[in-house]
Order: C-alpha cells, then structure tokens, then sequence
C-alpha cells in the first residue's frame, strides 16, 4: 500500500514537473523557475512517502550530457553521420557552437537537475510538519541528510556546466545559478553569484554530511551516506582549486569505504562488464537519456578517439574492459551504471583516489600522492605485469596522475571539468575537431567553456544570460 501511495505522489509530482519544464508547453506562460503548480496533486506527508521518493528513479538520469558531448573523448565517424545527430544541441556541442541550442527547448541539461530540486526541496518542506520523536529521529535525519546531498549534488551539476570555473578572485561578482532553497514555484528567483552557489552547495553538503550514516547499501546505490557527502566535497573542493580541503575530504572518504574493483576479475569481453551494484559505486547517477550520440554501447556512429586510446599500453586491462571495436574503431562499452547505455557521472572511489593522489602531489607529498596512484593501478594490471609507478619531484608525479585520471575516468562527464579547471592554471589544452576537412578549435579559456542557459527559460523567467 505504501508503495501505491508513494507511487501516485511521484507521478502527481512528475505530471506537475513535466508541465514546468516545458514540454507540455500549451498556453505555459511561464518558465520552470516560475510557473505555478496544479493545487490537484498528492503530496507526500509521511517519512514513508518522503524515503519512497528518494529510492525511487526521479533522481537518476539527472546529470548534464553536454560534458560529454562537448569533451574531447570521441569523434563523429564522417560528416554525414554528424550532420544526422537526432537534436541539433548535441551537434552543435561537438563542435562547441555559439547557438548551441538552435532553437530547442526543453532542454534537459538544464531542467532534470532543477527538477531533482525540486523533489529535495519538496521533502525538506515536508519534513518540517513532522514531529521528531525518539522512534523516527533516526529515519528523519537520515531522510533529511539524502534531500540536502541531493539538492547539492545538483546544484553543484548546474554550477559546474552553467558558470565559470570557481576562482576566489571573481567568485563574488561572476554568475552564479538561481538558488531554488523552496518548493513554492511561482517565486522568481535570479541567479546568485558564484560564491553564493558554492557556499549553498557546501552548506547543504556539511549538513548532510552530519545527518547521514556511513555505511555503505549494497542494494540502494542511489542512496546518500556520509561517505559520498565526503566523495562529493572532493570532488568539489577539487574543481575549486582547494587541494588541502579536497585531500582532506577524501582522506575522510577513503577511511571509510576504500574498495576497489579487482578488474582481473572484470570480464574483457562482456557488453556490460560492471553490475550497478559494484563495489566501487558511492552514489550513481548517469547522463539524462536524451542524445543518442551518448550512447555508448552499441553506438556505431562514433568512435572513441584515438589519441586516448594510445594512451593506454598493451597490459592494461581498461583497454579492453572500458572499449569495445566496431567496424570504424572503438565505441564504450559498460559503464559502472551497470545495463545501461548512457555515461555514468556518480561517486566511485576510483576518482576519490585520483584526488587523493593528485591533491597530495599538488601539497608537495610525492611518496603519498604515489602511493595513492599505485593503490588504484594495483587493480588495473594482471599482477604479473605490474610495476608501481615512480617520480622524483612533485610535478613529474602530478603527470602521471593526470594521465591515469584522464585514462580512468573516460566518460564520466569529468573530461570537460579538468579541461576548464586545468586550463585555468595555464595547461594550454586546445581542443580540435576535424570536420567536413574543416580544422575547428577551441582555445583555452574561451567563454564556451561556459554552456549557455536555454533561450526558453530566458525568455521565460528573464534570468541572465552567459557570454557565448
């Protein structure tokens, strides 16, 4: 019955959000940030209803696409096949165009994060009418701590795809994203400025954080745990150049869950190599499930591109677990969202050892930075073949890291994040895509590396625009 229950209040509240985000657009006057909800929905009033809506798939496919589309981790396999791509977004992401929405609306990047919002923002709301005994303290903070990492996890998904790279300097005058802290829909709201959108998302995190357990579900990989508060803050703190807190946060991560895949127990040869319920996985989301060109497995018009592939040598097992061949090259094969063919972007702790050993590379601690490294390749090489990695200064230890991140982490959408935060220290990453015999580059720093909010939702609500 609970379920029933839970389940109408989902889809009372999707039927609402379907009509917010535009694509039941008939005599919408409004954008998402303002429209006004049906009074004729069910809404969830029990820490039942508010923990069914948690575990349930409203979150999942709610991360920004544009990351990969946009990254330099594939290529189109002629000019025709590009030229086909089912929306004209992930076409123009490719080659990084100015009007990269070209007129369409409801754009998911920006609209599934806002609605997971929504959602958060819902059961925190609710849970302010429920009275705390001794009997439930335990599920309310618990309930409580999931809504706050969720609403920061996709504030910081938004921030990250729909602002500058964080830099202390500017961060009080850059733009940030519209704050949504409530559930009421028809308020307004302007975007912050960028330390505004960073204090909320950490504060919401740091809470979080307090509120939730620290074990791990081993059938509930969507759940939030002090862990992937922890995995979370790294990541964060990472993208802000904070390398002491990042290292921190995931020293604190890494103390309590540290396990890694053994991927000579990872079949070379299977289309979905990883379950959803792997043991790495801390919190899992994937891409929204809107452009084919995403679609790894099984996607015969694109190939990975080349130059990654020479990056890994003959021994390394991702070579042949992460890719698959085609008949043009090489395309992705599973991802550790398990049977899915979308790119998987949550919280494992391979990327919480990368900013261990990167941050302490960064902090001048090579033999930790190292050893960090080694611990995760450890689980990359048949063991017959391995040999730990070594540096002699700080900087030559930081490259190697760089690469195996790069190596490790192909697909996740975090390509395009250490391209911009790298670039912002002077990396010089130049990106090219050679189309139709046409040479196309993106320079460093340019104002595309800032994805542009939909031309609906300004129009709509009026917020500022970016630069492009």
């Amino acid at each position: 019955m609970m379920k029933t229950i839970a389940n109408k209040i989902s889809i009372c509240l999707a039927a609402l959000l379907i009509s917010l985000t535009g694509i039941i657009l008939t005599g919408c006057k409004k954008g998402f940030l303002e429209a006004k909800p049906s009074t004729n929905i069910v809404q969830p009033v029990s820490l039942d209803d508010f923990e069914s809506l948690l575990e349930g798939d409203n979150f999942t496919y709610s991360t920004s696409a544009l990351p990969v589309l946009s990254a330099d981790e594939y290529s189109f396999i002629d000019y025709p096949t590009w030229q086909s791509t089912v929306t004209a977004t992930e076409r123009n992401a490719y080659v990084w165009a100015s009007d990269l929405f070209a007129g369409e609306s409801n754009i998911q990047d920006w609209a599934r994060p806002y609605i997971a919002v929504f959602y958060a923002n819902n059961i925190l709301s609710g849970l302010e009418k429920i009275e705390i005994t001794p009997d439930n303290e335990a599920k309310y903070n618990c309930i409580k701590g999931w809504a706050l990492f969720e609403r920061a996890y996709y504030f910081y998904d938004l921030s990250r795809n729909f602002c500058k790279v964080y830099d202390p300097a500017t961060a009080n005058t850059d733009l940030g994203i519209p704050l949504k802290l409530k559930p009421e829909i028809d308020e307004v709201v302007q975007r912050s400025t960028l330390q505004q959108s960073y204090d909320q998302i950490l504060k919401d995190l740091n809470s979080a954080r307090v509120l939730l357990g620290t074990s791990i579900p081993t059938d509930k990989k969507n759940k939030a745990t002090a862990v992937s508060a922890y995995a979370l803050q790294a990541r964060i703190f990472l993208s802000m150049g904070a390398y002491s807190k990042a290292e921190l946060a995931a020293d604190s991560c890494l103390m309590l869950y540290n396990k890694l895949i053994d991927y000579q127990k990872v079949s070379t040869t299977a289309i979905f190599p990883f379950d959803k319920l792997n043991e790495e996985t801390l919190f899992t989301t994937a891409t929204v499930p809107t452009y084919s060109t995403c679609a790894g497995t099984f996607n015969n018009f694109i190939i990975i591109d080349n130059n990654l592939l020479k990056l890994y040598d003959a021994n390394d097992l991702r070579l042949k677990i992460y890719f698959k061949p085609s008949a043009q090259g090489y395309i992705m094969g599973g991802n550790y969202f398990g049977q899915n063919i979308f790119p998987y972007t949550g919280l494992a702790t391979d990327e919480i050892y990368l900013i261990k050993a990167e941050c302490a590379a960064r902090n001048g601690n090579t033999t930790a930075g190292l050893a960090a490294l080694n611990a995760l390749l450890s689980k990359r090489y048949p063991a017959s073949s391995f040999t730990p990695l070594t540096a002699t200064t700080p900087k030559q230890a930081l490259d190697l890291i760089l690469l195996e991140r790069r190596k490790e982490l192909v697909w996740r959408g975090l390509r395009w994040d250490d391209i911009r935060r790298l670039n912002k220290d002077g990396a010089g990453i130049v990106l090219t895509r050679v189309l139709n015999n046409l040479t196309i580059k993106l320079l460093p720093n340019d104002v595309r590396y800032v994805f542009p909010i939909p031309d609906d939702e300004i129009a709509l609500s009026r917020i500022k625009q970016n630069p492009r």
